[in-house]
């Protein structure tokens, strides 16, 4: 079940290509599928189901989802300069743990810490509010908590205090 929700993300990220971005047949299609995003692992975990595969499928589920709305909303909306760069750098830090995390694992890492579950939930209204509030306003609070979020997730690969897929799907304790 947790898997299908998962899988179901997926879908309705590839649907939001086709609406008019921040339109309301987007922002419905989109809420359904961040829904899905904060109902899946909750499911996995009441269900006794969690798994590797899903917590990969997870992360595959958020890249698309993130991709499709980057694609849809940047370009319906005026983004100052600084604001990119911010973006741009949170985004270079993210790939390098990924890469970081592969070159140490030998395996895909992206772990799910608190931080990174709170800029998700923080990131995932940024487009709710966009049609009401300045996306500058917005994007501060969004922007402060993904970098801590890339920058404790660096941390906790480069330091080894990620363990690998085959132990557990969490972070162990500081």
């Amino acid at each position: 079940m947790a898997n299908a929700l998962t899988i179901t993300r997926i879908g309705l990220s590839l649907v939001l290509l086709v609406p008019s971005a921040l339109s309301p047949t987007f922002l419905v299609l989109y809420a359904i599928a961040g829904a899905t995003d904060m109902l899946d692992g909750l499911v996995a975990r009441k269900t006794n189901t969690a798994s590797d595969l899903g917590a990969r499928l997870d992360s595959i589920a958020d890249l698309v989802f993130a991709l499709a709305c980057l694609v849809k909303i940047l370009p319906a909306i005026a983004i100052p300069m600084w604001l990119w760069v911010w973006v741009t750098l949170i985004a270079v830090v993210k790939l390098a743990n990924v890469v970081s995390g592969y070159v140490m694992e030998k395996s895909l890492v992206m772990p799910h810490t608190t931080a990174n579950k709170v800029a998700g939930f923080v990131v995932y209204f940024v487009p709710l509010a966009l049609p009401f509030v300045d996306v500058t306003i917005l994007a501060i609070p969004a922007c402060t908590v993904a970098t801590f979020a890339a920058i404790q997730e660096g941390h906790l690969i480069r330091t080894g205090r990620v363990p690998s897929p085959k132990k557990r799907s969490r972070v162990r304790p500081l």
